[in-house]
């Protein structure tokens, strides 16, 4: 096991030794040094776990050492500082610079051991939230090379910066709450809370006690005091999923807490003031809604300060192989299964489908092939979407060939008999009625692997 190894700057000798002795005694690996220059040499090697620094040393100090570490690797050590000569002033630089904490000499064992632990307790943490912070991210990938989704990226990368409220259009399962947590994570906001709401799926009568929280007794079974979304979010981002199936008394309260940047709590006559930068998303035509009485005019006009479309997935279909070998990744992992191959023929059957429901539907799709199917090389006809009759008329389209329009229909049919027989093409002679010599040359003239 790997120990935790600590580096000791002090100019004074005795007190290196000491610190020294007393440390690895508990455990700990130790290298100490006299100066702030040798202190930026060793760091420059990396290594070490934590580093308790001495304020006041020849040449280069311990706060400007401490500053000059501010600026290194984001996994760098905890700092403890200490120093005869404390004062309010060092200690309070020392904390901004990033130190965990300021101890006063003359040290004492159990202080140094105790603050040391903690120091050392709160790395480990930041390190474990900044690897889930990248985990994340990675998970948040904007995937595909299309046109379309490289404007997407450079439309996030833009507006990602501001503090304006962003309104998101597109049909069901194109990825909205992906584009608003990617907007989220680009943002000044990241390191606070994104906060979800799927306005369509709450019903009225307790949305605003999501939103604005409530006070026990407020309503019968309120039990407790309920903390609500808009207080959750404070200093992040609020995402309001489908927002255009809100009742307009729940819209009107938003757009006072729009304007306002506070509410009160259902029961409360106690205002909370916030700072919420608000994403909502829609799959509705709003300026339609507004015209029927379902969606406050004044509402869409805050909300619609940055608009944002999201194209369905029938308008990108360049990042369809993409997004299929992403998810087929992510679900043989996810499921322990080998490794899996689209082959050209899946992949055009893929890119030739409308999508009525999006990446959603081609997500779905990925698992469903990953979990039925264990054979690694997918063909067209482990892809569960129509496409005999779309196949064969693709040929006739493209040709005026009767033989290529029998032949893509041959070709179909012993595709699907050999599916039906698990692949036995002795079976599957049977079925067809050949000989299975004669069916190993109509496959091979067919263009269809013994694999397959």
């Amino acid at each position: 096991m790997k120990r935790t190894r600590v580096l000791i700057v002090d100019d004074e000798p005795g007190i290196r030794d000491s610190l020294s002795g007393v440390l690895q005694d508990e455990g700990f690996d130790t290298h100490a040094v006299g100066s702030g220059e040798e202190c930026l040499s060793e760091l420059a090697e990396g290594g070490f776990d934590a580093v308790l620094l001495d304020v006041w040393l020849p040449g280069i100090d311990g706060l400007d050492v401490l500053a000059q570490m501010k600026g290194a690797a984001v996994d760098s050590p905890a700092v403890v500082m200490i120093s005869g000569h404390g004062n309010i002033e060092s200690a309070v630089r020392a904390t901004k610079l990033g130190a965990f904490d300021f101890l006063e000499k003359p040290l004492t064992i159990e202080k140094v051991l105790l603050v040391l632990k903690n120091a050392l307790e709160q790395r480990r943490l930041q390190n474990e939230l900044r690897e889930l912070r990248d985990t994340d991210r990675a998970g948040l990938q904007i995937i595909g090379e299309s046109v379309p989704t490289k404007a997407l990226r450079q439309q996030i990368a833009l507006m990602a910066a501001t503090n304006g409220r962003v309104l998101i259009y597109g049909e069901s399962g194109t990825g909205k709450e992906l584009v608003a947590h990617a907007i989220h994570v680009e943002s000044g906001r990241a390191e606070k809370p994104f906060v979800e709401l799927n306005c369509a799926a709450i019903p009225e009568e307790l949305i605003e006690s999501e939103l604005f929280g409530h006070r026990k007794g407020a309503f019968a079974g309120a039990q407790a005091d309920k903390v609500g979304k808009f207080e959750k979010a404070d200093g992040g981002t609020l995402f309001l999923d489908e927002v255009g199936d809100m009742s307009l008394r729940t819209q009107s309260k938003l757009l006072r807490v729009l304007d306002e940047q506070r509410f009160e709590p259902v029961g409360s006559a106690e205002a909370i003031k916030v700072d919420v930068r608000v994403i909502a998303s829609t799959n509705k035509n709003l300026e339609e809604e507004i015209e029927r009485g379902n969606f406050r005019e004044d509402l869409f006009y805050r909300l619609n300060v940055i608009p944002f479309e999201v194209p369905p997935l029938r308008e990108r279909v360049e990042d369809i192989p993409l997004l299929a070998g992403h998810f087929l990744g992510e679900f043989t992992t996810a499921y322990g299964r080998k490794a899996k191959e689209l082959t050209p023929e899946a992949l055009q059957v893929l890119q030739e489908y409308p999508w009525p429901g999006n990446v959603r539907e081609l997500k779905n799709l990925m698992e469903r092939i990953v979990i039925m199917y264990p054979q690694v090389r997918i063909d067209a006809r482990h892809v569960p979407v129509p496409q005999g009759r779309r196949a064969m008329e693709r040929v006739a389209e493209r040709s005026a060939s009767l033989l290529e329009v029998r032949q893509a229909a041959e070709r179909d049919y012993i595709l699907r008999k050999l599916e039906e027989c698990g692949g036995n093409v002795s079976r599957a002679a049977e079925v067809l009625g050949l000989e299975r010599s004669n069916l190993y040359k109509k496959m091979r003239s067919l263009g269809i692997g013994s694999r397959e």
